[in-house]
């Protein structure tokens, strides 16, 4: 037994990390390459060893026996051997499989054992032409992406080296002057990304997702690999507004010509060298059986690459169209890889595996971002409403827990605390968002609220003649608020970590003088939101934040001291 183990390592692969020992901090960065977070109870965290975890870290370099010696170094009971055996098993089959082309063949090559235990699987046999020998195959030329999607879900990573088309041309380059008369350069990171997704036109290169947090300069990392691949373009994002930046930050920072770049949306439908499209819009369909409206835009043209923003927010149907168009180079750019519906499988398999992965506290050390605290306040619900939350149904407590009216005065202290500062307030529920708009005097915007609109309210938030915000849901995402310095979260999406770092995000941008920014989620004590709080902090805290807790007399307090202190 390991007195000092910080960790307990269980034959299922689930890992405890008990955070009150010493070395916890210093295990949680190792273990964090390898595995992943599920939960929080306490003192203890969570983990889980997948293959994909695995995957990712062989991808960046890591190596089995450096992940096995990791958990036996830490663990207090050392490590079961059913635990050890599986993880050995993913790792030889990493690297395993290799798919290339010759003379306009598919071949999938790999070692004769590891083939030959793919003979049951009647799926994948269903795209094999030709058994040529026990360690080469010869595939159907369009089973491309689906045979490395059902591998990847057998547990059988693929490295695809068939390569990639050229598409076509698109002479462009960067501006060492941004039309704003700035000058412009790529930042060493963003150099790096762009070198590792590319690879030297290396037949490994040309797909892949790179990772790096809210306001480090993702869009500048999916121009950088434009300009430098010179082909034709389609970017999908989250929303329309996204779009329009994208547009933007093209024009500014690059020498297209405005008519070179088009917006594929619902009022104008331009399909340009460089088009800009949202996942909403290739998803509408006129009913749930009919055909996808706009699907076509993936071969409108011969483009040398897609870029996929927000690529953790990919849905079902982009998938499939993927699947089929694996010929062309394609980069995901996203803050976070964590998905909660299962699909990481389909991002590594279809997008490509993790090319480059920044962590948020390195960029907060390099000051390209803000320095965030958080906290998470434990507000009492009304007595009143404690007979109507126990007679509830498990789903509708969650709601009259997230909607408690004692936030509010919460809010208020808050708002007066900070009152220098731009300040976001989100909630997931309508109802609510509306009471406190009202409550506040503060602008409401929400996914009812008219594209023109919504821009005008973000240039006022920009300029400090709206020093209060109230968002829903759909201010989750790429909307660059580089002023908002305070955000206080009143409800989200159940147990939602990737929406609860995109919240956070929108604070990271630096700011101008004291670059520092706070976040507050507001969680009703004594309820079911609080086990809901502690999941969606998963993320943040394995990136090495910590949430404070404080209960509402200590908010209040805190703003009387911080008056105090201020004279």
């Amino acid at each position: 037994m390991n007195t000092e183990g910080a960790i307990i390592v269980q034959s299922d692969l689930t890992v405890l990390l008990d955070e009150r020992c010493p070395s916890a901090h210093a295990v949680r960065e190792q273990l964090h390459r390898f595995a992943e977070a599920r939960k929080r109870a306490g003192s203890i965290h969570t983990y889980r060893i997948t293959p994909m975890t695995l995957w990712h870290a062989l991808d960046e370099g890591w190596t089995v026996e450096l992940a096995i010696e990791t958990l036996k170094a830490n663990s207090k009971f050392g490590v079961p051997l059913q635990a050890e055996g599986m993880i050995r098993l993913w790792g030889r089959r990493y690297g395993k499989l290799r798919l290339y082309a010759e003379d306009g063949a598919l071949l999938l090559n790999g070692d004769a054992a590891a083939l030959e235990a793919l003979k049951h699987l009647p799926r994948i046999m269903a795209w094999v032409e030709a058994v040529r020998s026990p360690e080469l195959w010869q595939l159907a030329p369009d089973s491309r992406g689906l045979l490395k999607q059902e591998l990847a879900r057998q547990g059988y990573p693929v490295m695809d080296y068939a390569g990639y088309h050229t598409g076509e041309s698109l002479p462009v380059r960067l501006r060492e002057q941004t039309l704003k008369g700035v000058s412009f350069a790529l930042r060493d990171y963003q150099e790096g990304a762009v070198g590792s997704f590319i690879q030297d036109g290396a037949a490994r290169g040309g797909s892949g997702v790179v990772v790096l947090p809210c306001g480090t300069g993702k869009t500048v990392v999916g121009i950088a690999a434009l300009a430098r691949l010179g082909a034709a373009t389609l970017i999908l994002t989250s929303s329309r507004t996204s779009a329009e930046q994208w547009k933007d930050e093209l024009l500014d920072k690059t020498t297209l010509a405005a008519d070179s770049v088009g917006l594929y949306n619902g009022q104008t439908k331009e399909v340009k060298p460089v088009t800009i499209a949202t996942y909403q819009l290739l998803t509408r369909r006129k009913s749930k059986e009919g055909e996808f409206l706009h699907i076509g835009l993936f071969n409108e043209r011969d483009w040398g690459l897609i870029i996929y923003d927000e690529v953790h927010l990919l849905p079902a149907p982009v998938f499939r169209m993927t699947a089929s168009i694996q010929a062309t180079r394609r980069l995901g750019l996203t803050a976070t890889l964590v998905r909660e519906d299962g699909c990481a499988e389909d991002v590594y398999s279809l997008i490509g595996p993790k090319q480059y992965d920044m962590q948020w506290k390195e960029a907060e050390k390099g000051e390209y971002i803000a320095a965030v605290s958080c906290a998470e306040i434990r507000v009492p619900l009304d007595a009143s409403q404690h007979p109507r939350y126990a007679a509830a149904a498990p789903r509708s407590r969650l709601r009259i827990a997230a909607e408690n009216p004692g936030k509010l005065p919460v809010v208020r202290e808050l708002l007066e605390q900070y009152r220098d500062k731009q300040t976001l307030v989100i909630g997931q529920y309508l109802g609510q968002l509306r009471e406190v708009a009202g409550e506040l005097g503060a602008p409401l915007l929400t996914g009812e609220t008219p594209h023109e609109e919504r821009l005008q309210l973000y240039d006022q938030f920009r300029s400090g003649s709206i020093p209060v915000l109230v968002v829903s849901k759909v201010a989750n995402l790429a909307i660059d608020l580089p002023d908002a310095s305070v955000a206080i979260q009143l409800s989200g999406s159940f147990g939602s970590r990737q929406e609860e770092a995109q919240r956070v995000g929108r604070l990271l941008r630096p700011k101008q003088g004291e670059n520092r920014a706070w976040f507050y989620t507001l969680v009703t004590d004594g309820t079911k939101e609080t086990e809901f709080a502690l999941k969606r902090q998963l993320f943040m805290l394995e990136q090495g934040y910590e949430y404070m807790q404080l209960s509402a007399a200590d908010a209040r307090a805190s703003r009387v001291q911080s008056e105090a202190a201020n004279g």
